[in-house]
Parts: C-alpha cells; structure tokens; sequence
C-alpha cells in the first residue's frame, strides 16, 4: 500500500540545504519515493509554533520502501546533510 512521509525542515544553514537538495534527489530516485508537494510557504491554520521553512510530502510505494530510505547506510551522508541544514522532522503515514 502507498505510503506517505511529511517532512518538515526549520532552516538554521541554508548553505547545508543548499547542498543538501543536489543530494536529495538521487537519494529519493533510489528508494523510488516522489515528491508530492514541496513548499517553502507553509502556513500553520491550527496548532502552535512557528511553521517550517520547508515542508514535503513524499510518496513511496510502500512502507518498507520508506524505512530502506531513511535506514539507507548507503545515502547516511545525505541524510546527515539534511540534519545539518537545521531541525527536520518526518512523519511516515
């Protein structure tokens, strides 16, 4: 079943991110995950706190896909690229 993942990324290093979306894409074409939406204009309707400065919503086509990606040794670098950019968050659903 189709499995979706919220990312949410509270920029602290936008050169980190910078280098970090070269990276992502490759990472993602591997584990066979799409970017539904990306926006860097979210915008909290309910709820508390500021809203990120970037929010994805990827789809893979299961769950299991989704934890080779994040679990992936191979893409480790990618991942801590992304961490180093600032605080991120993801939500599989």
């Amino acid at each position: 079943m189709t499995a979706y993942a919220l990312v949410t990324i509270h920029l602290e290093d936008r050169e980190a991110f910078a280098r970090y979306r070269t990276l992502a894409g490759p990472a993602l074409h591997k584990h066979q995950a799409k970017p539904l939406s990306v926006s860097s204009d979210a915008q909290i309707i309910e709820g508390d706190g500021p809203a990120p400065d970037v929010t994805v919503i990827l789809e893979f086509p299961d769950r299991d896909h989704a934890l080779a990606w994040i679990n992936d040794k191979d893409i480790a670098d990618v991942h801590a690229t992304r961490r180093a950019s600032g605080r991120s968050q993801i939500i599989l659903m």
